[in-house]
């Protein structure tokens, strides 16, 4: 499942609990991430996933939820 890897992923690169994430984790202001935290975690969803995530759609991707629908309709 897209979301439980994407959950893993993001716990692995934050070193946060991964059953703190939810669809609705806002990746900016829950997890306070930086503009290099993004950068590194595209990078590995690109990998992890076979997608490519132009850098003109990562402003749309707010919550972990427009990710895994990102990447769900663009695999």
């Amino acid at each position: 499942m897209v979301l439980e890897k994407l959950k893993e992923i993001l716990a692995e690169q934050l070193d946060i609990n991964k059953e703190d994430l939810s669809a609705d984790t806002n990746l900016i202001e829950d997890l306070e991430v930086d503009s290099l935290d993004v950068v590194e975690m595209m990078m590995s969803i690109e990998d992890e996933f076979d997608v490519e995530i132009p850098e003109t759609e990562i402003e749309n991707l707010k919550t972990i939820g427009d990710v895994v629908d990102y990447i769900q309709n663009n695999m």
